[in-house]
């Protein structure tokens, strides 16, 4: 083992980097649906010890040359990590192969290549901090935590994989997120799998310091994490059966406004038909969910397609996912040219076929729902995956559905949901479930899938609301507000969820301050790391 160590530290040039991204993929492995936890020793001891290989800290904390290897260590390790983990966006590309499938490898490769410049922000800054002994795995925790939040935040953020998933995916270590959301999950993940690296320090005499710390850590959230599900409530909301209704169509041309009479037909049919708990089908509903963007036509603005859907309601309220249009003028004068926006919404219908309310989705996604550089990437031949002309639009403000029945619904629509900053506080107090309507079609049987609901069942969690997620191919699910999933479908199947809708629980410390708990973790962490290096 020593002999490993050895060859880890002092190794340089190529092999440095290989090292880094073999690491890197490796930790890909504790994510979901693989969910081997350990795996996620690897990059963080690995990073540690490619550290210590550098120039020593004395005197050269801002040596350029280290910095600069510092960054590439980050950069190869995310590059690993993140090609591992995000190896299954190549699926959409396939989607509609004729057009896309010369961009499958920027998809697969320059993706991560990017989210890796993060990574490589994080051990500069990790390398700026660096010292011995165990201030170093404070050092690398408190930089990763910074550089994950940026990842999360800057250019619109894509906070997927974030390393507080590490611990985020299990749910018993997961119910810490409502202490100190996935931010502070970050935090903790590095600083947990990262500390038996102090072992290499044995022979200098040195207590290993983090190692102990970082086991108290894992034990003592995994014992908040089992107190907290064993006292966990099962109450369910008074007078409200819900049913999610998972299609599983294809996004293929068979998606077309040509097939919408076959689409709907399938639509309604799947949703009256008896289950073990609605052996009357709709009639022993109160609610129906169908996912995103569930119709290949503008409802709001197909009459017939609303009566047939109201006839086959009767009391049922259906909230489902549906692309909406909205003409404005683009001159000063009616007679000018008029410029249609579309949005990607939820819509609330009753039984009268009435669209009693909506919300357009604020948090898009680039090249799939909108191309950013618009004038110049569309010179390049490029275009967003979706169908619409110019793509969708943002919505104006995030708010809650008034649904005639239940609680306030908090709607977050596909990837939004990846987002805990897209779970507003001030929301929260009038909210009672969170509704997810999304689309994981386009990514197949692949991890996409897991690995959207495993961070989707985080919100849960975080603001002690069920989460209802209805997804086109799956995985629909039902979920309570300690993130046990109460019923879900697998990839693939058509089917229905029915079940009632758990209640809602107390507003965990998170939801109520979600930037206090992980800035409070890393404003002691500087405090720590000061005094530690203050006594030396």
């Amino acid at each position: 083992m020593l002999r490993l160590v050895h060859v880890i530290t002092l190794s340089d040039g190529w092999r440095r980097h290989l090292m880094a991204f073999i690491a890197g993929a490796i930790g890909a492995l504790a994510l979901a649906p693989v969910h081997i936890i350990p795996a996620a020793f690897v990059p963080m001891i690995v990073s540690v010890l490619l550290l210590d290989g550098l120039a020593p800290v004395k005197g050269a904390r801002f040596d350029r040359t280290a910095l600069r290897q510092a960054g590439l260590i980050g950069w190869f390790l995310g590059f690993g990590y993140f090609v591992a983990g995000l190896w299954w966006l190549g699926a959409a590309f396939l989607v509609d192969a004729e057009e896309f499938a010369w961009a499958l490898p920027f998809g697969v490769a320059g993706l991560p290549a990017i989210l890796g410049c993060f990574t490589a922000f994080g051990m500069m800054i990790a390398r700026l901090l660096w010292s011995t002994g165990s201030t170093r795995i404070l050092a690398l925790a408190l930089a990763l935590g910074l550089s994950e939040w940026l990842r999360g935040t800057l250019f619109t953020g894509f906070p997927w994989n974030d390393f507080g998933m590490i611990l985020g995916s299990n749910l018993v270590l997961a119910q810490s997120a409502s202490l100190f959301g996935l931010h502070g999950l970050t935090f903790l993940s590095v600083f947990i799998f990262a500390s038996p690296a102090v072992l290499s320090d044995r022979s200098s005499g040195r207590k290993p310091t983090a190692l102990i710390w970082g086991l108290i850590l894992l034990v003592a959230l995994t014992a908040f994490g089992a107190l907290r599900l064993a006292g966990a409530s099962d109450k369910n909301v008074a007078g409200v059966k819900i049913r999610v209704m998972q299609p599983n169509v294809p996004q293929d041309d068979r998606f077309r406004a040509e097939n919408k009479d076959q689409i709907l037909d399938q639509y309604l049919r799947l949703s009256a038909q008896p289950s073990a708990q609605a052996p009357n089908g709709l009639a022993d509903i109160t609610h129906l969910i169908w996912p995103e963007s569930a119709f290949p036509f503008i409802l709001s603005r197909d009459p017939e397609s609303l009566a047939l859907i109201s006839r086959a309601l009767g009391r049922v309220v259906l909230v489902t996912g549906a692309a909406r249009a909205e003409t404005v003028n683009g001159g000063a004068f009616p007679s000018e040219i008029r410029k249609v926006s579309y949005f990607n919404s939820i819509q609330v219908l009753t039984g009268s076929g009435t669209i009693i309310d909506t919300y357009d989705k604020l948090h898009l996604v680039p090249f799939g729902e909108y191309l950013p550089l618009t004038g110049l990437l569309e010179k390049l031949g490029l275009r967003q995956f979706v169908h619409i002309p110019g793509g969708f639009e943002s919505g104006i403000a995030r708010k809650l559905l008034a649904v005639p029945g239940l609680p306030g619904v908090f709607p977050l629509v596909c990837y939004e949901a990846i987002f805990p900053e897209s779970v507003e506080p001030e929301l929260l107090y009038n909210a009672g479930v969170i509704v997810n309507v999304t689309n994981d079609g386009w990514f197949g049987t692949t991890f996409g899938p897991y690995q959207h609901l495993a961070q989707a069942r985080l919100r849960s969690i975080e603001s002690g609301l069920p989460f209802l997620r209805a997804a086109n191919t799956g995985i629909s699910a039902i979920i309570d507000p300690y993130g046990r999933s109460i019923d879900q479908l697998a990839i693939g199947v058509e089917a229905v969820l029915d079940a009632n809708l758990p209640a809602a629980i107390t507003m965990p410390l998170v939801a109520h301050y979600p930037f206090l708990s992980p800035f409070l973790l890393a404003l002691f962490g500087f405090l720590l790391l000061g005094f530690l290096r203050w006594r030396r």
